[in-house]
């Protein structure tokens, strides 16, 4: 019972956090550490809810990535003034070079609670960097973002391989320090994540299939849908929060949390 409770936890954590500049991986490494819920078949839990919260945004976007695969299929790989498959690619690119040659080091020494802390801090910093930094603002909205400005956004995305760092945080600060709009920034990293989570987890999944046995069935199932559902009010909200708040106020949760989890867990 444990377990399954452990699961509906772990997985609106999953939901709620994944697409925020926070840090899903983070929060969900802490947590399991509260938990007690740690070990070769949680790690592989962690991977099964990603893919509940990546479907959430898939279907939320489900127009613009329909769009975007109709100039595809007609051979429109650059659309002017139009977010089109080239973006996508040049986003993607840099952090699936970094993960295929540092996924075992990234694996072995980032994911602990010392390393999540450090990077919980680092990216609240970048954060509020990004958010008060001078700059002039020339993509608007997510039609605008030239495809020098979506290599540099997957370039902050590389980032967000550090558990803890968030790539919602590191690719929206770098979209802003870039010259897009905090909503242009934001509505790319939803649309960018698909793919890259989708891949990653993917990946994830084959390398730990051994582990997708019935017996752990209904556990995964569990998360999947709780992080599906949460994950969908979460990104909906989300959306309508950072028209009217500021990056930054997201960074000093971060530092909140770091704070609160070494006190009172670590120390």
């Amino acid at each position: 019972m444990q377990d399954f409770i452990s699961a509906i936890i772990l997985g609106i954590l999953e939901g709620l956090t994944e697409f925020l500049p926070v840090s899903s991986t983070g929060h969900l490494i802490l947590a399991g550490d509260l938990l007690n819920f740690e070990g070769d078949a949680a790690t592989t839990f962690k991977i099964v809810i990603q893919l509940g919260a990546v479907m959430a945004v898939l279907i939320l976007y489900w127009k613009r990535y329909m769009d975007i695969l109709k100039d595809l299929a007609s051979l429109k790989f650059k659309v002017p003034n139009k977010l089109n498959v080239v973006h996508m690619v040049l986003a993607m690119i840099p952090a699936l070079i970094v993960y295929l040659l540092f996924n075992d080091y990234i694996k072995s020494v980032l994911f602990g609670s010392a390393p999540v802390l450090i990077s919980l801090i680092l990216g609240g910093i970048l954060m509020i960097v990004a958010s008060r930094a001078k700059r002039k603002v020339t993509a608007e909205e997510t039609d605008n973002i030239s495809y020098k400005q979506a290599f540099g956004i997957g370039l902050f995305q590389c980032l967000a391989l550090w558990p803890g760092f968030s790539r919602s945080g590191a690719t929206i600060s770098g979209g802003m320090l870039l010259g897009t709009s905090q909503k242009a920034a934001a509505d790319f990293t939803f649309i960018i994540s698909v793919p890259v989570m989708m891949g990653a987890t993917v990946l994830d999944m084959y390398d730990s299939r051994h582990l997708l046995t019935s017996d752990n069935l209904l556990l995964f199932l569990i998360g999947f849908v709780a992080a599906f559902i949460v994950a969908m009010i979460a990104v909906v909200t989300f959306l309508k929060l950072i028209k009217r708040i500021k990056l930054e106020w997201f960074a000093y949760y971060r530092f909140a949390l770091a704070a609160v989890f070494y006190f009172f867990v670590i120390r």
